[in-house]
């Protein structure tokens, strides 16, 4: 593979002769392509020079000139010597005995942030979250070979560019949706804020960029469906199970980390007299109270005999929605059923189309945040609303 290698040149500035009729010797180096020039304080008559061999008549000044170049030279090596990504200003500061700000590349600096949220797994953050950071580490590698043909780019050099060209690679050679490559870039922007905060970033290369909106259906059992389902005769144990636990949920809307560990402990009597399940979600370390409605309470007592830590029985995620799969079929529901959508069906159809206000329905799903439950939610709610003034409509137009 080609190295890149230092040049030094010396010329003469001929435009800026002084009163004596000499000229300032010019240094300028030039790395990777990159120029920084300099006046080296020497000054010499032009018939004295030599452009070719970059000589003058006068030993001293060679002296002083040759001296400089070893040193810039010196300056290079410890560079080169050290590993990391620098640039011709950063030989010229060396040369001078600046202080030089540490010049990381993008994915150095992305595995050193890394490396100290590792640190914090169990502590502040979880293994989930560290995990989605590591798989963008391996992205951004894979990008800048594919991209530039290098195993890191400086970081001080990101720009928007940057930033697009990376998108670009997610959506088309690693095939992610728009929604997990805004999920990438945001995770990527928060170690990027930090680099700023550090001041290894003059600016902020995110500043321009807006991530592309996406649209977010959400598909959840209506209550038709939702019946049929409860009702519908299976024959097979194993798919009864996964039946009971998926209208479970529908009726209370655990996501399946919490149905999976959900126990009698987490059952408590409220101050209303009614039973509640009170745990910690998993996604957001945020306290959930949901209150037992009658089919949950139903299916919590069908298997409450049984001797087992958790209060359903539980297979894994993969298996489970492997199950739905079959499920749908034999009930006759056209929807990739998952069991995610089992928490959908109970902010829709349970809670919104009942006519629970929109905080309540927040709460109750654990979210950090009601802009999150409005995000998802808001057209359910405006179809509900349309509903309503149909049948005002109707009543008015008699």
């Amino acid at each position: 593979m080609y190295e890149q290698r230092i040049l030094i040149l010396f010329y003469l500035q001929k435009a800026r002769i002084n009163k004596r009729k000499q000229c300032p010797i010019i240094c300028r180096i030039t790395y990777n392509k990159k120029r920084k020039q300099f006046s080296t304080g020497l000054f010499i008559e032009p018939e004295n020079w030599d452009a070719n061999t970059q000589v003058t008549n006068e030993v001293q000044i060679n002296n002083q000139l040759e001296l400089l170049e070893s040193e810039i030279r010196a300056a290079y090596l410890k560079l080169k010597v050290s590993g990391n990504p620098f640039t011709t200003e950063d030989i010229y500061k060396e040369f001078k005995g600046e202080t030089i700000r540490t010049n990381y590349g993008i994915i150095e600096y992305y595995d050193k942030i890394l490396s100290k949220k590792q640190k914090l797994i169990g502590k502040e953050i979880k293994q989930s979250t560290w995990n989605k950071f590591y798989y963008i580490s391996n992205d951004l590698k894979q990008f800048v070979k594919w991209k530039y043909g290098k195993t890191d780019y400086l970081l001080r050099e990101l720009n928007m560019s940057f930033i697009e060209e990376f998108e670009y690679y997610l959506k088309t050679e690693k095939n992610h949706k728009q929604i997990t490559a805004n999920k990438a870039l945001q995770r990527f922007k928060s170690v990027i804020r930090t680099a700023i905060g550090e001041q290894l970033i003059n600016r902020n290369p995110f500043y321009a960029h807006k991530p592309k909106r996406v649209s977010k259906k959400v598909i959840y059992l209506n209550q038709k469906e939702l019946r049929l389902l409860e009702t519908m005769p299976i024959e097979q144990d194993r798919l009864n199970k996964t039946r009971d636990c998926f209208v479970f949920c529908c009726y209370t809307g655990l996501a399946y980390k919490e149905m999976a560990k959900l126990s009698k402990t987490h059952i408590t009597k409220g101050f209303d007299g009614m039973l509640w399940i009170q745990m910690t979600r998993d996604k957001t370390d945020k306290l959930i109270s949901v209150p037992l409605l009658p089919q949950a309470k139903q299916i919590m007592y069908k298997y409450s005999g049984e001797n087992r830590k958790t209060l359903l029985p539980i297979v894994s995620n993969q298996r489970f929605n492997s199950y739905l799969k079959e499920i749908a079929a034999i009930v006759g529901i056209d929807k990739n059923l998952t069991h995610h959508m089992a928490r959908k069906t109970f902010a829709s159809t349970v809670l919104l189309y009942n006519d629970v206000p929109m905080e309540i329905v927040s709460e109750l799903l654990g979210h950090s945040s009601i802009k999150i439950t409005e995000s998802h939610y808001g057209k359910i709610v405006q179809k509900k609303v349309s509903e309503h003034i149909f049948k005002l409509n109707k009543k008015l137009g008699k």
